[in-house]
């Protein structure tokens, strides 16, 4: 009798090891700037940093600290300022929700946190308020893991990006100053442009708020040739113009793809931008609105702005409160991280 051939032995599944938490008694400091995307015709590619700040601290707890027995780890809260009282203290607050994953593409899981947050930027106004804490998120989870496994900034982009949606608000939240982005694939890339001195951004940002999602879906599916071509001349020359020849900005920031559009979502910025330009300063919806931002050609014609912008609020019966208006400058520097390894 011929005995049948021993059964094949079936492979064993290769274990995954077991994801580390970060060490406890780290603490990651970071500073994220507000941004304004678009710029008038730069629709989802362009995007400036300015010098308002978010900043958010994460501290790592030891292993167990405050959590019970099979319990989600520990979260404690210190949130301040814009917002601060409608955010959730838990797990589903956006900053927890992106280090997870940047915890997890690092190879790492969250343990004990403890994040403090200062919030300078104002939430659903069109100054990066989602990206910066996406950015933020990232940054301190990329600060919290061992040296050996932390990436750069160009990681940093296309977590980010890929969190947001895209990369306009994102990029120079990252890297500072002007920032020209795209994507090739899935694969999101950006190019850094310095502005120059002479450029001031003046921004007005009213009482109200708007969504990002309810802007979107105002706009168009399709829009003609001739718009198209005509705003993609005047985003090149924006680059030009906010870089070299600050003279040119009132021409180079007439966008013809979506503040018309969403104009009827925000009539009193949209008046606004529309006098601001009928008075020859290149002034914009900033990102999905309702901010306005104009980008003033040297200081004199900044302050000219700031009381332009205090006469239209008086003249269309507006108090002071409603338009907030700040004289800001092009931040240069991006995300900043400083990490304190403990004891």
């Amino acid at each position: 009798m011929t005995l049948p051939p021993p059964a094949a032995k079936t492979p064993e599944t290769p274990k995954t090891p077991p994801l580390k938490s970060p060490a406890a008694g780290r603490t990651a400091t970071v500073r994220v700037p507000a941004t304004s995307a678009n710029l008038g015709p730069g629709f989802d590619s362009l995007g400036l940093a300015v010098s308002l700040y978010d900043t958010l601290v994460i501290e790592t707890l030891p292993p167990g600290a405050g959590t019970e027995a099979g319990a989600a780890p520990h979260l404690e809260f210190d949130l301040r300022g814009e917002g601060a009282a409608d955010l959730p203290r838990d797990a589903s607050h956006l900053v927890v929700r992106a280090m997870d994953i940047a915890f997890a593409r690092l190879g790492y899981r969250r343990g004990p946190l403890r994040l403090g947050a200062e919030n300078v930027l104002p939430h659903g106004r069109g100054l990066g308020s989602s990206a910066s804490a996406i950015v933020a998120a990232i940054v301190a989870a990329n600060a919290l893991v061992d040296a050996a496994d932390r990436r750069d900034r160009q990681w940093v982009l296309q977590l980010a990006s890929e969190l947001e949606g895209h990369p306009d608000n994102v990029a120079p939240a990252i890297f500072g100053a002007l920032a020209v982005s795209w994507r090739e694939g899935e694969t999101y890339a950006s190019a850094r442009v310095s502005p120059s001195e002479a450029v001031i951004p003046v921004v007005a940002i009213p009482a109200v708020e708007l969504k990002t999602e309810k802007a979107r879906g105002m706009l168009p599916a399709t829009v003609p040739h001739a718009d198209a071509a005509a705003n993609a001349g005047r985003a090149a020359l924006l680059i030009h113009a906010i870089k070299d020849a600050p003279a040119l900005l009132p021409a180079a920031t007439r966008d013809y793809l979506h503040q018309d559009y969403r104009a009827e979502a925000m009539p009193e910025s949209a008046a606004l931008v529309a006098a601001l330009r009928a008075a020859g300063h290149a002034a914009f919806i900033s990102g999905a609105g309702p901010t306005v931002m104009t980008l003033a050609n040297g200081v004199a014609e900044a302050d000219a702005v700031v009381g332009f912008v205090e006469s239209h609020a008086r003249a269309g019966g507006r108090s002071g409160a409603f338009w907030r208006v700040l004289r800001l400058e092009v931040d240069s520097e991006g995300a900043k991280v400083e990490v304190q390894p403990g004891a």
